[in-house]
C-alpha cells in the first residue's frame, strides 16, 4: 500500500510538472533562435542601425491597426563592451542585448534599417553625439499616451529625437493623431481606456511604419 501512495505521488507530481517544464523548453527554445539570429546579422551591423520588430505588448495590435503596418515596436543598436545592444524605450528607457530583444518579438522576425548616407554622417563625433542624445532619456518613463514632450517618450519618438538632435536630418514623417486610422474596435477601445472621451487629435506622432519606410533609411536587413 506504502508503495502505491509513492507511485501515486511521484505521478501526481510528475504531472504538475510537466507544464513548467513545457514552459522552460518553449523559453530555451527561443533563446536559442533569437541568439542564432543575433549572432547571423551581428557582422552585417554599425552603430545607429535602426531595428523594427512586432512587439507582443498589450497595446501592439492597436498600433498595428492604427498605422496598418505589422511593426509596432523600434530600437536604436550600438556595439558595447563587445556585444550588441539596443537602446529602446520601454518602462523605463533602457537597453537590452540584442538577442534578448530578438526574443521579445513576435516569431522572433525583425528588420534592420541603417541611413542612407551614413559612412558620411556618422562619424566617431556624430555617433558620441547620437549616443549623447539618447542617455539624456535614459531612465525616463515610456509614454503611454503618445505625447511629444520630453517629459515621457516612446520608441518612435526616442529614435526620431535622437537623430534629429545628432544629426538634424528627420527619420519619418510626422503625423498628427488624427490621421491615423482610428475606425478599429480594437484601437477605439484603446484609445478610450488611455485618453477617455478627450481625444488628443492635433498631437504630433511619429509611428514607427513611418520611420520604417523613410526614404533617408536602406535596409540591412
Amino acid at each position: 500500500m506504502r508503495r502505491v501512495l509513492l507511485l501515486f505521488l511521484l505521478f501526481t507530481l510528475a504531472l504538475a510538472a510537466f507544464p513548467r517544464a513545457q514552459r522552460y523548453f518553449k523559453r530555451y527554445q527561443v533563446a536559442q533562435v533569437a541568439s542564432q539570429s543575433a549572432a547571423s546579422i551581428a557582422p552585417r551591423l554599425r552603430n545607429g542601425d535602426l531595428i523594427f520588430q512586432t512587439s507582443q505588448s498589450a497595446q501592439s495590435k492597436a498600433i498595428q491597426l492604427a498605422t496598418h503596418s505589422a511593426y509596432s515596436h523600434c530600437g536604436i543598436l550600438f556595439h558595447k563592451n563587445g556585444k550588441w545592444r539596443v537602446f529602446e524605450a520601454v518602462q523605463p528607457v533602457s537597453e537590452t542585448s540584442l538577442a534578448a530583444w530578438v526574443a521579445r518579438g513576435k516569431d522572433r522576425q525583425f528588420v534592420v534599417k541603417r541611413l542612407r548616407d551614413a559612412e558620411k554622417v556618422l562619424t566617431p563625433a556624430v555617433l558620441r553625439k547620437l549616443q549623447a542624445a539618447g542617455e539624456q532619456y535614459r531612465g525616463r518613463n515610456y509614454d503611454l499616451y503618445f505625447g511629444w514632450s520630453d517629459e515621457r517618450i516612446y520608441c518612435s519618438e526616442l529614435i526620431w529625437k535622437m537623430y534629429q538632435q545628432a544629426t538634424g536630418r528627420e527619420i519619418g514623417q510626422l503625423q498628427r493623431l488624427r490621421e491615423f486610422d482610428l475606425s478599429h474596435p480594437a484601437v477605439q477601445a484603446k484609445m478610450l481606456e488611455r485618453y477617455g472621451t478627450k481625444l488628443p487629435l492635433n498631437e504630433r506622432v511619429i509611428s514607427p511604419v513611418r520611420m520604417l519606410e523613410s526614404p533617408e533609411l536602406v535596409t540591412v536587413r
